[in-house]
């Protein structure tokens, strides 16, 4: 059986955390921007983070499973 948790979760947050797409922490002119679709390179390493870190707790703490068979 495979577990297709972390590929999920990976592919879900990877869409959601896109800096511009719904945030952008820190804006290109304010310190939170919402929808503005543009990016830089603080906000790029900050996603990163966040990225990693809801990943992290979801996969290692929280012990998402979904199996397929």
């Amino acid at each position: 059986m495979a577990d297709w948790g972390p590929v999920l979760i990976g592919v879900v947050l990877f869409v959601l955390l896109q800096p511009g797409l719904l945030f952008q922490f820190p804006g290109n002119n304010k310190n939170l921007e919402f929808g503005s679709m543009k990016t830089n390179g603080k906000s790029i390493a900050v996603h990163t983070l966040i990225f990693f870190a809801l990943y992290a707790i979801l996969i290692l703490a929280v012990h998402v499973h979904i199996y397929t068979g």
